[in-house]
Order: structure tokens, then C-alpha cells, then sequence
């Protein structure tokens, strides 16, 4: 069975920047984890939240039902601070990707690119170097060793893409995206995406932007394949899992 891990910031990037691809897994068959290093307790947007504490419970449960529309197989949350990610332990949260990969062992590894995805959020950004550098560690032996003591093996994911996009959202600082190396059908699996993003209730303000610019992009997401265990050029894709060995 193919194996697809998310690294994302917030709770909703699931659904408003991968949801059709995790959809579509699903009814691969393929298995799909996200990983989200917020709780997302910083959001301007903040429903009946009368604290940072009680937002951030609110969200992890908005978090949970958004994946249960997307079929994600493991939806997994962490709680480092909303809005900080700049100002994180480097290695520890590299660390801590690192041992989720090895553990989950996915073929394939989405996340952001440096810019930040459409709204260039500096969060997004950290998530993606952070990802980043956890994709080329957890395949080497010699890095963070002490995990493998454990009965864990290095673990080479087969593909790195970071999410892509035509167009960036209104009344923001320039962005430059990765370019699309991938695009992807999600058909009927848009309505799920909009779907599961209005499953965060506390970010209602933002659903009708969201469906705008959602409907306007159509059955398609935008990929940029960042890296690979298989050299050499690549063509461009409309299946993230081509030329994927589905063995490990």
C-alpha cells in the first residue's frame, strides 16, 4: 500500500492547500497522514474562543472532523505555538519530523515551499524547512542515531513536492512560487475540500475568500516536485505517485 505524509502549519491547511490530493488517496486506497505543528491558537479569526488555550481546543477539534471529511487515515496535531515557528529549536522540530517519518515511513512527503504557500505565512514557510531537511535526514543512518536504538530504521521517502499555485491571494506581499511540475486532477473532490475547510467553523469569515479563490483554481492542485531518490530529469506529472516503488 502507497503511503502519503502532510506537514503542515494549521489547522485548515490540510483542506485549503492539500484537500483534494488527500482525498483522492483515499479512494486510491492510498494510506495519508497529516502532521500539523500548530493548534493554531494564534488565529485572528477566533469564533466563541475566550483564550488562546481554549481556541487552540477548539481548532484541534475542527482539525479532527476536517480530516474525517478528507478520510485521512492518521491525523496527528502538535502543540508548538501558532505564529512562532520562526523562533523554534531548529534541530527539535527537525527531530521530531524526522522520527514521524520513520516511524510512518510514507512513500511520498507534501508540504510548503519557502515562500509560503498562497498567503506566504511565515509559519507556512518554517513548516516547509523544517520538512524539508526532515525528508533528507530520516533516510541517513548518521543522523539523530540515538532513534534507531529503538528498533527504528532510516527511512528514504521517494518524493519531496511542496504545494504550487497561478496565483497568490489579493492584498499580499509578492510571492514567488516553485513551479508546477505536477498537476493534478481532484475532480468531484473539490466539494470535499470545501467542504472539510467550512469544518473550521472558527475560520467562517474566510470561507467565502477560500471557495473564491478554490473555485477559480478548479479540479486541479499545483505541485512542484522539490526532490527524489530517482536521478536524472523528470517529465511533468499528473500522478504524484508515478515512477513510485510502492514495495517499502
Amino acid at each position: 500500500m502507497f503511503r502519503l505524509m502532510c506537514i503542515t502549519a494549521h489547522p485548515d491547511d490540510e483542506a485549503g492547500n492539500f484537500g483534494g490530493i488527500l482525498s483522492v488517496c483515499h479512494d486510491r486506497g492510498i494510506e495519508t497522514s497529516v502532521i500539523c505543528l500548530t493548534p493554531g491558537q494564534a488565529a485572528t479569526n477566533r469564533g466563541d474562543a475566550k483564550s488562546d488555550r481554549e481556541l487552540a481546543d477548539i481548532r484541534r477539534q475542527e482539525f479532527a472532523a476536517s480530516c474525517a471529511i478528507l478520510r485521512v487515515s492518521q491525523p496527528i496535531i502538535l502543540d508548538y505555538p501558532d505564529g512562532q515557528l520562526h523562533r523554534q529549536e531548529f534541530n527539535r522540530v527537525v527531530y521530531e519530523l524526522t522520527l514521524r517519518i520513520r516511524q510512518l515511513r510514507p512513500h511520498l512527503l507534501l508540504t510548503f515551499g519557502a515562500e509560503g504557500g498562497v498567503t506566504g505565512h511565515p509559519d507556512h514557510s518554517m513548516a516547509g524547512v523544517f520538512a524539508t531537511l526532515a525528508f533528507h535526514w530520516a533516510g541517513r543512518a548518521n543522523r539523530y542515531s540515538d532513534q534507531l536504538e529503538s528498533g527504528l530504521v532510516p527511512h528514504c521517502t521517494q518524493k519531496l513536492y511542496y504545494s504550487s499555485a497561478e496565483f497568490a491571494l489579493p492584498n499580499r506581499q509578492p510571492i514567488s512560487f516553485p513551479p508546477p511540475t505536477a498537476i493534478v486532477d481532484i475532480g468531484d473532490h473539490l466539494e470535499t475540500k470545501i467542504s472539510a475547510f467550512k469544518a473550521h467553523k472558527t475560520q467562517s469569515p474566510l470561507w467565502p475568500l477560500f471557495e473564491e479563490n478554490a473555485r477559480k483554481q478548479g479540479r486541479r492542485e499545483m505541485f512542484h516536485l522539490a526532490a527524489s531518490v530517482r536521478p536524472g530529469a523528470h517529465s511533468s506529472e499528473n500522478d504524484l505517485f508515478a515512477d513510485v516503488n510502492g514495495s517499502d
